[in-house]
């Protein structure tokens, strides 16, 4: 057998943008894994306060050409890529016009929340997953980090179940502090509708809030990781009814823990198929 691929979606990582301890686990973690033998892709949205020059942003063409339907409407994706020359890792940053060239990342200089920060993570969250269909690279797990990439482990299960990019991997989700208050726009729930899915499927997501995305994630997902001692109360509760293998927070830069979860997550797999 070949070397396991991990993939990694979020929507922060350090150097490139930091806003929470999620940007310092996407830096560090992805590493950890590639030093112990994984296959490594890390997808995350190229925002505007991101610098091009600085961090050596290039378009990839051959990925690039994309359109993402959002309410009717299509949505160019542009694919650019940058390295981290001493971890030998390559981020693909995924780039919109319209909703990503803006010198603030969730929230505008007044610190109002987008009132289109729905449609900005349905782009995101889509164009991640038709990003590595192009890729021709099928991963054994697909890692999310933070709100903004919850819709995934839905579309994964829905969507592009039977994708052969798509159906035999395993969905962790992790879980951090809340976000934000706010809730995105009340036709969110609708909106991120895709494919062969109906309203039904994203039922668990429709109050918008930063909770109803991490239940909807939880929903969909294989495994759940607890990535910092401050989850909601009432996340922790979604977690626990929910009866999926469970990570929980260890203060650590040791990431053992979680190569151990992803073993035991891809020997469930192997356990499935026999």
């Amino acid at each position: 057998m070949g070397k396991s691929k991990l993939l990694f979606i979020t929507h922060e990582m350090s150097p490139f943008l930091e806003i929470s301890k999620i940007a310092e686990i996407t830096r560090q973690l992805p590493q950890a894994m590639q030093d112990k033998g994984f296959e490594i892709r890390i997808l995350m949205p190229r925002f505007g306060n991101i610098n091009e020059r600085r961090n050596r942003l290039h378009e990839v063409i051959r990925l690039s050409g994309m359109n993402i339907i959002i309410n009717d409407n299509d949505n160019p994706l542009i694919i650019k890529v940058a390295s981290i020359p001493a971890a030998r890792m390559q981020v693909y940053f995924l780039d919109n016009e319209e909703y990503f060239q803006r010198k603030h990342v969730f929230n505008d200089k007044d610190g109002k929340f987008y009132a289109d920060n729905d449609e900005r993570m349905i782009f995101f969250c889509k164009g991640a997953l038709e990003t590595v269909k192009k890729l021709g690279w099928a991963p054994d797990v697909v890692h999310c980090h933070g709100w903004m990439s919850a819709l995934v482990p839905a579309y994964l299960k829905t969507t592009y179940k039977d994708d052969p990019t798509f159906k035999n991997s395993k969905v962790v989700y992790s879980i951090y502090g809340n976000d934000f208050k706010d809730k995105l726009d009340p036709e969110f729930a609708r909106k991120a509708v895709m494919g062969n899915m109906t309203e039904e499927h994203t039922e668990a997501y429709k109050e918008g809030t930063n909770t109803a995305l991490y239940a909807g994630a939880v929903q969909y997902s294989d495994a759940i990781v607890l990535g910092s001692a401050d989850v909601d109360a009432d996340v922790l509760n979604i977690v626990k009814n929910s009866n999926k293998s469970v990570l929980d927070y260890v203060s650590t830069s040791d990431f053992e823990n979680y190569y151990n979860f992803y073993e035991e997550i891809t020997d469930e797999q192997l356990v499935d198929v026999a």
